[in-house]
């Protein structure tokens, strides 16, 4: 009998022919690999902690590339942890190296969002409370934060860098197993991670006291490896290796004559005590093992900003024990067999399958996940995860925010970990400004904020501001988001404030008032994403005017105000200090009526408006502002004041002022110095040309009536805020000179 045979029998035979023989090439490459490790020692590296002289581990790393040397397993410390774990996911000397030489460190080693994060009110507090620094207040006691640095940039940049192995939980699964070692601060031990989350364990590792936040992991309360073990030979001991190559980058102790002031009495303390355990450590080396000493000097731990300096004093001191590493070298089909075995199993999930958020804190899970764009389905992508958590970290509630990527049941989700601040929900704020023209007219002004998060699921906030010096104010608003997606709300507020203005009789300055305002209002608004606010409300007050300067015959005045307004404001600056690209503006329509409690009827227009475009160093801001009084000329304590450092340089703050006002300013700045350390304050070079004036009639607002104004300044941004020293210069010779600390002037 003849059967018939399908025709793709032969295709059949052929394709498992392919299959064995790919399955056969694949075991050969895996066999090579074995039978290379088994017939050689196997390698372990240790890395020591030591800041940025640890990226000196990156050229002993090319070095032992360079003569083809294996590593089995790495185990480190602190600076060691990021350098090691790095390489044990499949990182090469050079990419390490390409990568500590173009990180922003300053950046890094910081906690302040990207401005374009923060929600509004965020951005308010960041300009108007520019002191870089939070407390936390439960009842009578301030709380300060665990660390200066939280690491919320550095987890991102570790999440980053570990992305494709966050799937792995065993540390011996990587292309290299691995331990990171660090310091359980509350049991006083040390304590080695050999599984988990990679950056977290990481960012452990290198948790220094009193500089970064501790890390929870588990019930262990994680810092800095250095404290009980920077040089951890005993962890690589039990990791079943024959050869161990040790590298030690701990800070000298300093000579006789360095040991002059007290911060280097403490700085050999510590070296001393942390060197006692490492010496303990080499003392654990046997004859065959290699230790690594990298010639840095007195190179300072802190020094990122010339980090690459260290990696050539590793390659020269992994040079010097040449004879003894060049035992340990393969040939170049072992080494190929070697590094073709460094690689990592990916996860087979492209797309999110859910995606969740963990929070102790008091707001609605509905109100976060509005904050959050990503979402199921979403590919698996860590530009789009960081971006959501920077959302969520953008709201200035938590002390850390992170991502984990979750397996359940076959499918892969996001799970975003939000730690609310453990020195709130109450937080105080600070800002101070100054102003001296070096001729007895200054201004100073002290002030604080304290703000009350998370009071109800829908996230109402409790703000009162004190501010106490030449123009003392008291505020107190308490912020009612209306829906969980945070855009409606409503606001009733009080304040109390006093300000100086100036009186004129035709064009003479006759008295300087001191005017008292007490005012109560309500509003209601809607927020505009992340960068604006519109807002409508109704308002009530009182106030006096006193001759503090003048004739003491002109009458002292007493008002009461009343009336309805509208203001949007909108802030897309990406530096609230020294901005180098966005806009800044705010218009404001103020209707004054006796119906509701004032003296008079007018209505008054203000808006400003301020864009900077910037390229390499050089930034360029146009302004523009200008405000009107409509049907009436105004009461005096209505004026709108111009004068003062780039609002019309020439003349002292306030000079002059008037019921019509407008001013145009372009300002020019170049950053000239700031960009080698991570503590470098920036400085800039600037100058400004300025035209304005204030008129008593609209009618006699005109461009010729302008006056020219200009200055050239010095800027630095500092830990108080930006601070100027400047001259400035009007028309007919007139000029000041100018001390200006605080938040920066519009």
């Amino acid at each position: 009998m003849n059967i018939a045979r399908p025709r793709f029998v032969p295709a059949l035979v052929f394709l498992h022919f392919l299959i064995m023989q790919t399955v056969l090439a694949q075991d050969v490459v895996t066999a090579d690999a074995a039978t290379a490790t088994s017939s050689r020692p196997r390698v372990g590296l240790v890395l020591g902690g030591g800041g940025a002289r640890g990226a000196a581990h990156i050229g002993v790393l090319k070095e032992l590339e360079r003569l083809q040397i294996p590593i089995d397993s790495i185990a480190g410390t602190s600076m060691g942890a990021v350098v090691g774990g790095l390489y044990a996911t499949g990182m090469s000397a050079d990419d390490l190296e390409d990568l500590v030489g173009s990180l922003d460190w300053a950046a890094a080693l910081s906690d302040k969002p990207d401005r374009k994060n923060l929600s509004f009110r965020r951005k308010q507090d960041d300009s108007q409370s520019p002191i870089d620094f939070e407390l936390g207040v439960r009842g009578t006691e301030l709380v300060l934060p665990k660390g200066a640095i939280q690491g919320q940039k550095l987890d991102l940049l570790l999440r980053e860098l570990t992305f494709d192995v966050s799937h792995i939980r065993d540390f011996d699964d990587l292309p290299i197993p691995f331990r990171a070692i660090a310091s359980d601060i509350e049991r006083g031990e040390i304590w080695i991670m050999d599984k988990g989350d990679l950056a977290q364990s990481i960012r452990a590792s290198m948790s220094v006291p009193g500089v970064f936040a501790p890390v929870r992991i588990g019930d262990r309360l994680l810092v800095d490896g250095g404290i009980v073990g920077n040089l951890g030979i005993n962890v690589m001991q039990e990791m079943d290796v024959d050869v161990i190559i040790a590298v030690d980058v701990e800070f000298p102790l300093y000579g006789p004559d360095e040991l002059d002031s007290a911060l280097t009495i403490s700085e050999q303390m510590l070296t001393i005590l942390i060197r006692k355990e490492t010496l303990r450590q080499i003392e654990r080396l046997s004859a065959n093992d290699i230790l690594i000493r990298p010639d840095l000097g007195t190179f300072a731990s802190t020094n990122f900003g010339d980090i690459l300096e260290t990696v050539e004093p590793g390659e020269a001191a992994a040079r010097e024990q040449a004879s003894k590493l060049k035992a340990l070298s393969l040939d170049k089909a072992a080494w190929d067999a070697y590094l073709a075995q460094r690689t990592h199993p990916t996860s087979s999930a492209s797309h999110l399958a859910f995606v969740r958020i963990i929070d102790g804190g008091e707001l609605a899970p509905e109100v976060l996940q509005l904050k959050l764009s990503v979402k199921a389905g979403d590919p698996i992508d860590h530009a789009l995860l960081a971006h959501n958590t920077d959302r969520l970290y953008g709201l200035g509630l938590y002390e850390k925010v992170s991502y984990a990527l979750v397996d359940e049941g076959g499918k892969t989700g996001v799970e975003y970990r939000a730690r609310s601040k453990s020195w709130g929900p109450n937080f105080l704020q600070f800002g101070v400004s100054l102003e001296d023209d070096f001729e007895g007219s200054t201004a100073f002004n002290l002030g604080a904020r304290l703000t009350r998060t998370g009071i109800n699921p829908l996230g109402a906030e409790w703000r009162n501001d004190l501010r106490l010096g030449t123009d003392p104010k008291l505020f107190s608003e308490f912020y009612q988001p209306l829906s969980s997606d945070s855009r409606l709300f409503i606001a009733p507020h009080l304040s109390v404030e006093q300000s100086n203005i100036n009186a004129f009789a035709a064009e003479t300055r006759i008295a300087r008032l001191r005017v008292t305002e007490a005012e109560a209002g309500i509003d209601m608004g809607r927020e505009l994403g992340r960068v604006g606010e519109f807002r409508l409300g109704l308002f009530r007050g009182a106030g006096e005017a006193r001759v503090r300067v003048g004739d003491p015959a002109l009458p002292n005045i007493d008002f009461n105000a009343g009336g309805a307004f509208a203001r949007l404001r909108f802030d897309s600056l990406d530096n609230a200090r020294f901005p180098r690209r966005g806009m800044l503006s705010d218009i404001k329509w103020t209707l004054s009526r006796p119906g509701l409690g004032a003296d008079s009827e007018y209505d008054t227009i203000e808006g400003e408006a301020t864009q900077t475009w910037s390229r390499g160093r050089n930034s360029l801001r146009l302004g523009v502002s200008y405000a009107t009084t409509l049907d009436s000329d105004g009461a005096f304590q209505d004026f709108f004041p111009l004068g003062g450092f780039l609002r019309l340089s020439g003349l002292e703050r306030g000079e002059i002022a008037g019921p019509h006002a407008a001013l145009a300013k372009l300002v020019y700045y170049r950053r000239i110095s700031g960009d080698t350390g991570i503590l470098d304050t920036p400085i800039y070079l600037g100058m400004s040309a300025e035209a304005g004036n204030v008129w008593r009639a609209r009618s006699e607002m005109s461009f010729e009536s302008m006056i020219l104004n200009g200055s050239v300044f010095v800027g630095f941004d500092t830990f108080l805020g930006p601070v100027y020293v400047a001259a400035g210069f009007a028309e007919h010779r007139q000029s000041n000179f100018y001390l200006f600390i605080g938040a920066p002037p519009n």
